[in-house]
Protein backbone atom coordinates (compact mmCIF):
# COMPACT_ATOMS: atom_id res chain seq x y z
CA UNK A 1 0.00 0.00 0.00
CA UNK A 2 1.20 3.50 -0.66
CA UNK A 3 3.20 2.81 -3.81
CA UNK A 4 2.46 2.65 -7.49
CA UNK A 5 2.34 -0.81 -9.05
CA UNK A 6 3.36 -1.96 -12.52
CA UNK A 7 0.55 -3.69 -14.41
CA UNK A 8 0.87 -5.64 -17.69
CA UNK A 9 -1.49 -6.91 -20.37
CA UNK A 10 -1.50 -10.24 -18.49
CA UNK A 11 -2.28 -8.78 -15.04
CA UNK A 12 -4.62 -5.93 -16.05
CA UNK A 13 -7.86 -7.84 -15.49
CA UNK A 14 -6.91 -9.11 -12.02
CA UNK A 15 -5.13 -5.93 -10.85
CA UNK A 16 -7.51 -3.33 -12.28
CA UNK A 17 -10.84 -4.73 -13.44
CA UNK A 18 -11.36 -6.97 -10.39
CA UNK A 19 -10.07 -4.48 -7.80
CA UNK A 20 -12.39 -3.82 -4.86
CA UNK A 21 -11.47 -0.11 -4.87
CA UNK A 22 -11.04 2.51 -7.60
CA UNK A 23 -7.85 2.18 -9.65
CA UNK A 24 -6.04 5.05 -11.36
CA UNK A 25 -4.19 3.69 -14.39
CA UNK A 26 -1.26 5.75 -15.66
CA UNK A 27 -0.77 4.84 -19.31
CA UNK A 28 2.79 6.01 -20.04
CA UNK A 29 5.87 5.50 -22.22
CA UNK A 30 9.61 5.66 -21.48
CA UNK A 31 10.20 8.46 -24.03
CA UNK A 32 7.36 10.65 -22.69
CA UNK A 33 8.68 13.74 -20.87
CA UNK A 34 5.28 14.74 -19.33
CA UNK A 35 4.96 11.15 -18.04
CA UNK A 36 8.19 11.62 -16.08
CA UNK A 37 6.76 14.78 -14.50
CA UNK A 38 3.56 13.01 -13.42
CA UNK A 39 5.29 9.93 -12.02
CA UNK A 40 6.62 11.41 -8.72
CA UNK A 41 3.25 13.11 -8.13
CA UNK A 42 1.45 9.78 -8.48
CA UNK A 43 3.91 8.19 -6.05
CA UNK A 44 3.13 10.94 -3.50
CA UNK A 45 -0.62 10.54 -4.04
CA UNK A 46 -0.33 6.75 -3.67
CA UNK A 47 1.31 7.29 -0.29
CA UNK A 48 -1.45 9.71 0.79
CA UNK A 49 -4.54 8.01 -0.66
CA UNK A 50 -3.36 4.40 -0.94
CA UNK A 51 -6.06 3.15 1.41
CA UNK A 52 -8.78 4.56 -0.89
CA UNK A 53 -7.39 4.08 -4.41
CA UNK A 54 -4.85 1.90 -6.19
CA UNK A 55 -2.43 3.68 -8.53
CA UNK A 56 -0.93 1.52 -11.25
CA UNK A 57 1.27 2.10 -14.29
CA UNK A 58 0.92 0.54 -17.74
CA UNK A 59 3.80 1.03 -20.19
CA UNK A 60 1.97 1.29 -23.52
CA UNK A 61 4.94 0.07 -25.56
CA UNK A 62 5.35 -3.10 -23.48
CA UNK A 63 1.57 -3.63 -23.14
CA UNK A 64 -0.04 -2.58 -26.43
CA UNK A 65 -3.13 -4.80 -26.03
CA UNK A 66 -4.38 -2.92 -22.97
CA UNK A 67 -3.56 0.48 -24.48
CA UNK A 68 -5.45 -0.40 -27.68
CA UNK A 69 -8.39 -1.89 -25.78
CA UNK A 70 -8.95 1.44 -24.01
CA UNK A 71 -8.17 3.70 -26.99
CA UNK A 72 -5.04 5.27 -25.50
CA UNK A 73 -3.64 7.57 -28.18
CA UNK A 74 -1.78 10.10 -26.01
CA UNK A 75 0.53 9.69 -23.04
CA UNK A 76 0.22 10.25 -20.25
CA UNK A 77 -3.41 9.17 -20.16
CA UNK A 78 -4.77 8.74 -16.65
CA UNK A 79 -7.92 6.65 -16.44
CA UNK A 80 -9.82 5.82 -13.29
CA UNK A 81 -11.49 2.42 -13.27
CA UNK A 82 -14.34 1.86 -10.85
CA UNK A 83 -16.22 -1.45 -10.52
CA UNK A 84 -14.26 -2.83 -13.48
CA UNK A 85 -15.25 -0.04 -15.88
CA UNK A 86 -13.50 3.14 -17.05
CA UNK A 87 -14.98 5.93 -14.92
CA UNK A 88 -13.09 9.06 -15.96
CA UNK A 89 -9.99 9.95 -17.99
CA UNK A 90 -7.60 12.86 -18.53
CA UNK A 91 -4.54 13.30 -20.74
CA UNK A 92 -1.37 15.27 -20.23
CA UNK A 93 0.63 16.30 -17.20
CA UNK A 94 -1.40 17.94 -14.44
CA UNK A 95 -0.40 19.53 -11.11
CA UNK A 96 -0.79 17.39 -8.00
CA UNK A 97 -3.85 19.32 -6.78
CA UNK A 98 -5.65 18.63 -10.07
CA UNK A 99 -4.72 14.94 -9.92
CA UNK A 100 -6.08 14.64 -6.38
CA UNK A 101 -9.36 16.32 -7.39
CA UNK A 102 -9.57 14.00 -10.40
CA UNK A 103 -9.13 10.93 -8.17
CA UNK A 104 -11.62 12.23 -5.59
CA UNK A 105 -14.38 12.20 -8.26
CA UNK A 106 -14.28 8.39 -8.03
CA UNK A 107 -14.13 8.03 -4.25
Amino acid sequence: MGATKVVTDKTFASDVLRSDKPVLVDFWAEWCVPCKKVDPLLTEIAAELGDQVEIVKVNIEENPETAMAYGVMTVPTLTIFKDGEPFNSVTGAKPKSALVKFIETAL
